[in-house]
Formats: structure tokens, sequence, C-alpha cells
């Protein structure tokens, strides 16, 4: 062969061969799907049968699955899959622990104040989910490259179709029992769905179901929720709820497709009518603000009670920020007190600063004081009660309250669109009275 042609065939090989090792170039974690899990329950024995002889259960896991992406060859960030919900989480730092001698992966989720530490080897990642604002709140963590599922399936099809709407009640005959309303939507074995409470809903659920047995779950770097249950000879669904490593309750569901919970509107209303609201709290940098200040004055205020570790909250807010950048009112002016899981000012000041300025939030995050519900309703004694975080005061242009919404049904439910015709009907009627 003549010495062009040997030149052209190495320069195509080179330049084929460059080629292949970009689309898989990759510097650290490995890109793709992974499978995650968190164990809530160690292994435990317990009695079965009348020979007293001991069996030993499986740990009670709960699955989540997320994906790696790289930005840059250096840069990579992750988003976290609850059904149809993506979150994207790009605090992360990758270097090399000493103390081992082995690569370490952080991932923060710094509004929620959690994060992830774990040890990186031949595309296993173990380590644990630490909460900072629990005492000695470790869960373990292992995620798995290169796997897609969320709970195991060995195709065992299932024998029931609980789609539809389901009156539920977790913690039946305590002190805490609660009711709430079970969505579901299923697909084969696939099934998604939420429980919407009076307070909230539990976010976007994936999982499963197998024979007459399902399970879902859901983790979003603040609430990591397990939900385990069985449809019953009578179509009655019978389960058990894990949050975290620190509750456990039961649940029961009926299929009911009229059932409706309370009114969002009338779980909390005005001590007074004829009070105006007053109230003055210190802002991220530490700077009051109070009800009273000129750019206030003959203006519909949305007055929004939040943590800024309630991710319940954080979907209000959203909804808040699409509001004003919709419809640049310029006669409505929002204001959010914040209620933080840590008695000590300065952390409360940080963690809305750091909320503020990863959520781009452009109304002002005011520093109300300690989150427990007793206390912060002493803040407002205009109110009746804080039941729920997030909890709307509408307030007219003489800052009177005029309805009082509590709780928050996110984009996971159909009582979100309620929630929308019912907001902008009402700020609508404020703004339109003289």
């Amino acid at each position: 062969m003549t010495k062009p042609f040997l030149l052209l065939i190495a320069l195509t090989l080179s330049l084929f061969t460059g080629c292949v090792e970009a689309d898989h170039e990759f510097s650290k974690l490995a890109p793709g799907v992974w499978r995650a899990t968190l164990t809530l329950e160690d292994k435990v024995s317990i009695n079965a049968g009348d020979d007293d002889m001991p069996v030993l259960q499986d740990n009670i896991e709960l699955p989540f699955t997320f994906e790696v992406k790289y930005a840059t060859r250096d840069s990579f960030y992750i988003e976290l899959i609850n059904g149809e919900e993506r979150i994207i989480v790009d605090d992360i730092f990758y270097g090399r622990d000493m103390a081992v001698a082995k690569d370490t992966v952080l991932i923060k989720f710094p509004v929620f104040d959690t994060y992830i530490k774990a040890i990186y080897v031949e595309n296993v990642l173990q380590g644990e989910w630490v909460v900072n604002y629990r005492e000695k709140y470790r869960i373990p963590f292992v995620a798995y490259h290169g796997q897609s599922h969320r709970f195991k399936n060995d195709g065992t099809a299932p024998d029931q179709d609980i789609s539809g709407r389901w009156r539920t009640l977790f913690d039946k005959d305590t002190e805490d029992e609660y009711p709430a309303i079970g969505v579901f939507e299923q697909d084969g074995n696939q099934l998604s769905g939420t429980f919407l409470t009076e307070t909230g809903d539990y976010r976007y659920l994936d999982g499963q179901v197998r024979k007459n047995k399902f399970s879902l779950s859901c983790f979003d770097g603040s609430h990591a929720f397990l939900f385990h249950g069985k449809v019953m000879d009578d179509g009655e669904l019978l389960g058990t709820f894990f949050s975290g490593s620190h509750y456990k309750g039961l649940f029961e569901s009926v299929r009911d497709d009229d059932y409706e919970l309370s009114s969002p509107f009338d779980l909390t209303s005005p001590v007074n009518i004829q009070e105006p609201l007053s109230f003055s709290f210190p802002n991220g940098n530490g700077d009051m603000v109070s009800l009273a200040d000129p750019q206030y004055d003959g203006k519909v205020k949305i007055v929004k009670i939040m943590g800024t570790w309630c991710p319940n909250c954080k979907d209000q807010t959203n909804y808040l920020i699409d509001y004003l950048k919709e419809g640049q009112p310029d006669d409505v002016e929002v204001i959010a007190l914040s209620f933080e899981r840590y008695r000590d000012k300065d952390k409360g000041l940080a963690a809305i600063r750091t909320f503020q300025s990863r959520f781009e939030v452009p109304y002002p995050v005011l520093y109300g004081g300690y989150y427990d519900k007793a206390e912060a309703s002493k803040k407002i004694p205009q109110i009746s009660k804080i039941l729920s975080y997030p909890t709307l005061l509408f307030v007219d242009k003489n800052n009177l309250i005029r309805r009082v919404h509590t709780g928050f049904a996110g984009p996971a439910t159909e009582e979100y669109k309620i929630f929308n015709r019912e907001f902008k009907k009402i700020v609508k009627e404020l703004r339109e009275e003289s």
C-alpha cells in the first residue's frame, strides 16, 4: 500500500475511535440510571407457629431510582425519579476520602438540610442518608448502577386492579388518627398515585402490584415514604406506612369515588374578622419587615406560613412564583413567614437565605421562629391555629384576613387544579374591592 493511503486509514481509525471514547467518557460516577435503597428496618426475628421457632424477616427497604447526567466531562448532576417527577440535585462533591483511601460522593439537599454520603467502588455507592435536624438520624444507603427497576419484579402478574379513589384512615382508633384519600393509577404491574390528606399530599408515589399486594415509595431529599399493602378478600386495602426510620403506622382504605376531605378553607379561621393582621419579623439578612411598611399600603396581601424544610411548601412556593410571573400584579404582595426546625435563630436565617437563593423567590421570606405549631400559633394570634405547613392567608387592602387555606395539594393531585381556580378567584375579588 502507498504511504498516503496508510495515513488515511490511520487518520480514519483515529477519528472513529476518538468519537466512541468521547461518547462514553466520564471521570466520576457512571452516567445513567441507578437503583438505590434506604434500609428503614434491619432484619428481625419473629415468633411464627406453635414450635416457637424464629423466622428471619427481610430488611424493610425503601427503593428509589435516580439518573446521573454529565454537563461536562468533569461536572455531573443527578435527577431523582418519582413517577412523573424529576428533581434535579446539583450540589454534589466528588473526591478521595483519605481516611478510607476510596472515592467518596457527597450529595447535598441544602434546602432540606440533609445529605447522602457514600463510598464509590466498582459502580456501587454505599453509605448513609443523614438528616441534620434530627439527632443521630442516619439511614443506610446503597445504590447500584444500571438497575432501572424500583421494586423487584419476578414477573408475577397482579390479580387486582386498584386504580381509583380510596377513602383512607391512617392510625385508626388512636389519638393520631387522620383521614386521607388514596388516588391510584395502575397499568399492569405498574402503580402510581398519592395519598391526599387535609394538610397536604404525599407527593409522587411510584410502585407496583404483584398478585394482591402493592408497594409504593418516594424519596425527594426531605421525605422518605414507603407504603406496603394488601387487597383483602372483601376488597379493602390494609397496609403499613413508613416515613423514614422514625415513623411506622397502619392504614386501611375502602374504595369510594365520592369521598371528599374537609375543605381546606374550613380548617383554620380568623379569630376576629374585624382585627387587622399585624406582624414584624426579620428577613434572611436580619432586617425587620412589617405589614405596616409603606410598600404594603392599599394592596392585597398573600401571607404564606411555611417552613423551608417542607416539600409541600416548596410546591406552593413554585405556584406563587409562577402566579406572580404570569400576572405581574402591581397591587398584590406576597410575604412568607417561615418557621424552622432549629431553635437557633442564626441557623434559621441561614436556611431562609439558602431557600430564597435556590428557588429565586422574588418576595420576602421572614423568620417566624421555631416550627412547633403551638409556638408558631402564638406568633399569629389573629388566626385560630396553625394546623399545617403551609397555611395561606388572604389579606385585603385594609389588612383584614378574609380567607385562610390550610395545607397544599401539590401537582400530583386533581385538587391542585381546584386550588388554582379558587386562589385566582379570591385574589381577583379582593383586588376589585374599593
